[in-house]
């Protein structure tokens, strides 16, 4: 399967970190999703019922990040593709990037990544 659905760049604020600084504030975390999708029938029919809604996504995959507290981004990540499997029965693979450009680190860099893939059982 080479048809994928990709949304770069999704910014969400949330609460997510070890440190108590981190759950009392939050801070912008940026969310990457590639989604592999059987394209075929939505390039023919020209129909969004014939694909998966990348509007919809987004709300899954921001409310999956938002809906608890999770001290380590992997977690995080690993929420959303699950959510996102589990929500869109045409994704038979989910692969998220959480991006935190805030961590806290002692070091000058642009941020820091966890990537999770997912595939649907079956």
């Amino acid at each position: 399967m080479t048809d994928q659905i990709a949304i770069k760049g999704l910014l969400v604020h949330a609460r997510h970190g070890v440190l108590p600084h981190e759950a009392k504030v939050g801070q912008r975390f940026a969310i990457d999703m590639t989604l592999a999708v059987d394209l075929q029938r939505a390039a023919r029919t020209d129909r969004l019922a014939d694909t998966v809604s990348y509007a919809a996504v987004v709300v899954v995959a921001a409310e999956a990040f938002t809906s608890r507290r999770f001290k380590l981004i992997e977690a995080a990540a690993g929420a959303v593709a699950d959510a996102v499997i589990a929500a869109f029965p045409p994704v038979l693979e989910a692969r998220v990037t959480v991006r935190k450009p805030h961590a806290p680190i002692a070091a000058i860099f642009d941020d820091v990544s966890v990537t999770i893939t997912r595939r649907r059982d079956g």
